[in-house]
């Protein structure tokens, strides 16, 4: 039985990039863990590769989908197998430093009010340091801070096993495909559940050339109906109209230019994050 649980749904990954993502969970400081990699019915040999590195690391456990089945499922099965009073989210094509389930761990015994902790997230292309953006960033995120953007990296964060097993962990409704990280944060913010981010570089977030084409305008509409439903249950309305209504406007635009864009308003949460902190 490990104190940590990661799970990590896995489809078509390249393998050396899928190499890259294990092994920081597996050379983590904290090492009662135990990784549960769902294949979620690839086409590649996935599963084949993680048998070959399962036969390295017993730590690894494997589950396998006849078919693809989508994140959620494939979440929610390995979910059903942990055995850790943690459980770690971690995807396929990411990396985690080699502190981050350790410094996690310690946030959540030390600080009992909230329920999960992620990190700061940072953006890489081939290797970590090659690109120097972050992902949006807010220490101790509020209701209101999901109407511009998630307020998390979902793949950085650790939650108490409570938490999932409280909430039967994510919605496999298509309704929420490629959303289910929006929906499964908000649920939780309006079961009382709180969350906060180490301000910590821990969790890193490959980018590629089709980023952003490869985001279908079905699933902005997705986005849009999870945010409108979410927005609601949190008491965000008739603000939240607008928000909610914003991944269909932001699919019309072009991805040089939405590129341009993100990066001014992380530019602009930067400096105000550093102002606050600078004043107290």
């Amino acid at each position: 039985m490990a104190e940590v649980s990661i799970i990590m749904g896995v489809y078509n990954t390249e393998f050396s990039v899928l190499k890259m993502a294990v092994e920081s969970i597996l050379s983590q400081s904290f090492t009662e863990i135990e990784l549960i990699i769902c294949d979620d019915g690839s086409s590649n040999g996935c599963y084949f590769f993680l048998e070959s590195l399962q036969k390295i690391d017993k730590r690894i456990i494997l589950l396998r989908n006849p078919k693809n089945m989508r994140a959620s499922f494939a979440r929610n099965k390995c979910i059903q197998l942990a055995t850790g009073d943690f459980i770690a989210i971690m995807d396929a094509d990411d990396w985690s430093h080699p502190t981050r389930l350790e410094k996690q761990r310690s946030f959540l015994i030390t600080n009992p009010k909230y329920d999960f902790v992620g990190t700061r997230g940072c953006y890489f292309f081939n290797k970590i340091g090659d690109l120097s953006d972050n992902y949006p960033f807010y220490v101790f995120p509020n209701k209101k801070n999901f109407l511009v953007t998630l307020p998390f990296v979902h793949a950085s964060i650790m939650f108490r096993r409570t938490v999932l097993d409280q909430m039967n962990g994510y919605n496999e409704s298509k309704l929420v495909n490629r959303s289910e990280d929006y929906d499964l944060l908000m649920r939780a913010y309006q079961r009382g559940f709180v969350g906060a981010n180490l301000d910590n570089e821990l969790y890193y977030i490959r980018l590629d050339k089709n980023t952003y084409k490869r985001r279908k305008y079905r699933f902005r509409i997705n986005e849009s109906i999870v945010k409108w439903n979410g927005f609601s249950r949190l008491g965000l309305m008739p603000l939240g109209i607008l928000f909610a209504l914003k991944p269909l406007i932001v699919g019309l635009i072009p991805s040089e230019i939405l590129k341009y864009i993100k990066k001014r308003y992380i530019g602009w949460l930067n400096k105000k994050n550093a102002k606050d902190k600078k004043n107290g």
